[in-house]
């Protein structure tokens, strides 16, 4: 039988900042503010960000490739065309991930240090599926694919950039799917999203109150909602081979009336940075996967995916505060990228199945754009997993992922202090790790 999988990556980065002028503090203390808010929000929107995608233990297990495979309600997130092609008519599925991602920090100009707290990741996923008529099946899905927490040292070397960031998403997903003939079924499921951040960073490299204190703002939101929809396509081409497609929409955040609250600003500053509010307009790329399944046997199970971000929609992230501050506008100028994988599994016996995957994820940033909040060079992943059918109604599920970002020296050209440019340029690297647990009951 063939089966299904595919998730996304999740990363977490660290940097080598470069000596700025010193500016006049009243402006540097607006572009801080500036900055804040653009780190926090694009750290939303973004894979390489702060983005954590996990949404099946079975897809984890084959290198994220699987669109055009089924065995689980998964296929409500993965391919909602497949929903109807599951063989049981009802099917529940839920995973817990734990992931740790650790970064160190570095610059050799200074011989300055730092590393990121150790903070475990735990996001969720819960699927629902059902036949509805003979050619029809309705599902459901909650999932998590923005939300992690990192936790730099207390001020830092680059604790004017960030000092620690908390993001929070659940995506909710009625899905319908429908078979048009013995080789064709297609499915629609559309998408609500809402979600939350609390970010917070030093407001300069200086700035203190009168008792020494480290300045800084914290920027949240709470209430960020949106809308879009997933559609799939399931063609089984012969007996041993599917093709599937999977499209995602755009979907379009917009942050309204966030709060920005200042601590530490000195007397002389603080009529200046008197709490706030900020409105920022921003993308999630549409997504389009293709993807084969050929079972070479009775017992395995091969699959390819390609997936393919518009990530060129992403041209610039512009912010507008409530009060005098002026409206920040920041060039990504972002390319479409595309993420390439194979997975095997393996059948042993009526309890075991294993399974074994590999991908190769393009980045999206042009060189000269790497943003401190999304420096994203290249990845790639390693998957393990594996199934144990306690009885004919219930599965248990296992996964492991390795993602791995090599070292990478770049900057961003568009940095603006005091009515200069300022390149920020320094070294990236980044590696994470996932263990997933799964549980699968179907009657």
């Amino acid at each position: 039988m063939l089966r299904e999988s595919r998730v996304t990556n999740s990363s977490l980065y660290w940097y080598r900042d470069t000596k700025l002028k010193q500016p006049n503090v009243h402006h540097t203390m607006k572009r801080a503010l500036f900055l804040t808010a653009l780190f926090c929000v694009s750290s939303i929107a973004h894979a390489g960000g702060y983005r954590v995608s996990l949404q099946g233990q079975r897809a984890q297990g084959m290198g994220h490739a699987g669109v055009a495979m089924t065995d689980s309600a998964e296929s409500v997130f993965f391919n909602p065309g497949s929903v109807e092609a599951l063989d049981s008519d009802r099917a529940f599925t839920g995973s817990l991930n734990l992931l740790s991602a650790s970064g160190k920090y570095q610059n050799s100009d200074t011989g300055a240090t730092a590393e990121t707290e150790s903070v475990l990741g735990t996001p969720l996923n819960l699927y629902y599926s059902a036949k509805w008529r003979e050619n029809l099946a309705w599902g459901l899905g909650v999932y998590t694919p923005y939300g992690n927490t990192v936790e730099w040292e207390t001020d830092w070397a680059g604790s004017h950039l960030v000092n620690n960031i908390a993001l929070k998403s659940v995506f909710v997903q009625p899905t319908l799917s429908y078979r048009v003939n013995d080789s064709l079924s297609v499915g629609i499921g559309p998408t609500l999203v809402t979600g939350s951040v609390e970010f917070n960073r030093n407001l300069s490299t200086s700035l203190t109150d009168e008792d020494g204190n480290r300045a800084n703002v914290t920027l949240s939101e709470s209430s960020v909602t949106a809308t879009g929809y997933n559609l799939g396509l399931l063609a089984r081409a012969s007996d041993t081979v599917n093709i599937g497609l999977n499209y995602r929409s755009q979907v379009d955040l917009e942050a309204r009336g966030g709060s920005a609250t200042f601590e530490n600003v000195p007397a002389s500053l603080q009529s200046t940075f008197e709490n706030t509010q900020f409105d920022a307009d921003l993308v999630l790329p549409a997504e389009l996967t293709l993807g084969i399944a050929y079972q070479a046997s009775e017992q395995m199970t091969v699959a390819f995916d390609i997936n393919h971000t518009y990530w060129s929609e992403y041209e610039e992230l512009r912010i507008e505060f409530a009060n005098d501050v002026p409206t920040s506008v920041n060039p990504r100028n972002y390319k479409d990228a595309s993420t390439f994988r194979v997975g095997v599994s393996y059948e042993r016996d009526d309890k075991w199945t294993y399974r074994g995957g590999f991908y190769i994820d393009k980045t999206p940033v042009r060189d000269g754009y790497f943003a401190p909040e999304t420096p994203r060079p290249d990845g790639t992943g390693i998957t393990l997993g594996a199934t144990y059918n306690r009885n004919d109604n219930l599965a248990f599920d296992v996964s492991f992922l390795y993602l791995k970002f090599p070292e990478v020296d770049n900057s961003y050209d568009y940095y603006e202090e005091s009515g200069t440019i300022t390149p920020f340029a320094g070294t990236y690297v980044a590696d994470a790790y996932n263990v997933g647990f799964g549980l699968t009951y179907t009657y």
